[in-house]
């Protein structure tokens, strides 16, 4: 997927069409887990479309819950649902940032031979 380092760098119409594929797939991740922590706060923990947008959005952003909780399985989801919301934070972020990373390091190393 990315040059090595030994190959020129990446022409700048090639690197932004590299970096709209790493974006689209970061936000598809992002909407696939936003989604999914839709549909369990309004089926498991029985809330609201709406508050169970907000409650997802505010856990995937890494803010934390708005809405008490009230049942053993709707606690045993959120606490699941921030777990992956951690990583998938993490891994998001690794996502959108990595072809600036690996241009820069490429750069680099291009420089110093």
């Amino acid at each position: 997927m990315y040059e090595h380092r030994k190959q020129p760098l990446l022409s700048t119409p090639k690197f932004l069409k590299r970096v709209a594929r790493h974006w689209v797939a970061g936000f598809g991740v992002l909407a696939l887990g936003l989604g999914g922590g839709i549909l369990g706060y309004h089926y498991i923990a029985g809330l609201s479309w709406i508050d169970s947008l907000l409650n997802a959005s505010m856990i995937l952003g890494g803010m934390g819950p708005v809405d008490p909780l009230t049942t053993n399985a709707a606690k045993v989801f959120a606490s699941c649902y921030a777990l992956f919301s951690g990583l998938a934070f993490i891994g998001i972020v690794s996502v959108l940032l990595a072809p600036f990373v690996h241009r820069l390091l490429h750069r680099v190393h291009a420089e110093e031979q």
